[in-house]
């Protein structure tokens, strides 16, 4: 009986074993053959316009070393992106659509710490640029210096050397210089990353709604922001956030 027992557990059939899946990385989301060249550096663009995106492929494209394999027009969107894709590169605009550029930087930084990130912004503001290097990112171009300096700065930051447009560094060294020697503290830089953006916003006369569509956020959202602002501030009303964000933006550009 025993030796019956036995013979039948030898019979029962063996279920195959399923083999391990590996994790595959790609060589592009986009079909862009370039980006099956082995020597190709292969990039990704995160930016919600993709007419900027299209016009910044071609840019980057002038120079053969390069190839623009993905693109992404959210933060949660680019993460995967760069799950799959492992580029050698992100390039990264700072107004996103929910989560923005600091905090995706700040999220690339804590999973892919070697993935060099260059900042390609509308922000003329040196805070902005400050802001993204201390998050992680390798490089700040102005959008409207992008067509002069891109090229180079990608060249910079793929050979190991930070990169700052000749003006926004001119303004970093000047903010800092005066800074120390006046041994002051900008109260704006107590805002977090997203007030500072809708203080500039309402220093260039956007209301609540306008900036609601420029970010891609709530009007009740925006007005949460503003409310924080006026705190950290100091100031009694929306009236006196806005005259501040003016006189704040006036002087920065003067």
């Amino acid at each position: 009986m025993k030796e019956r027992k036995k013979r039948a557990i030898r019979e029962l059939p063996v279920e195959p074993t399923q083999p391990q899946t590996k994790m595959t990385h790609v060589r592009s989301v986009n079909q862009n053959p370039r980006c099956d060249l082995p020597e190709a550096k292969r990039l990704l663009i995160v930016d919600d316009h993709p007419l900027f995106r299209k016009g910044l492929e071609e840019l980057i494209h002038s120079d053969a070393n390069f190839a623009v394999c993905g693109e992404a027009d959210n933060a949660a969107e680019a993460m995967e992106v760069i799950r799959k894709l492992h580029p050698d590169m992100a390039i990264v605009d700072l107004s996103l659509p929910g989560a923005n550029g600091i905090e995706l930087i700040k999220n690339i930084r804590a999973e892919f710490p070697s993935l060099p990130v260059l900042v390609l912004s509308m922000h003329d503001e040196s805070l902005y640029a400050l802001r993204a290097l201390r998050a992680g990112a390798d490089g700040y171009v102005m959008k409207h210096e992008a067509m002069a300096n891109v090229i180079q700065a990608i060249r910079e930051v793929f050979n190991g050397r930070p990169y700052l447009s000749p003006a926004m560094a001119a303004q970093v060294i000047t903010k800092f210089a005066h800074r120390q020697a006046e041994g002051e503290t900008d109260a704006v830089e107590r805002l977090s990353d997203r007030e500072l953006e809708i203080l500039e916003l309402i220093g260039k006369g956007n209301e609540v709604r306008q900036i609601a569509k420029l970010l891609h956020l709530s009007p009740k959202t925006v007005e949460t922001h503003r409310a924080h602002i006026k705190d950290k501030l100091d100031l009694k009303n929306s009236r006196e956030v806005a005259r501040f964000a003016l006189q704040w933006l006036s002087a920065r550009n003067a």
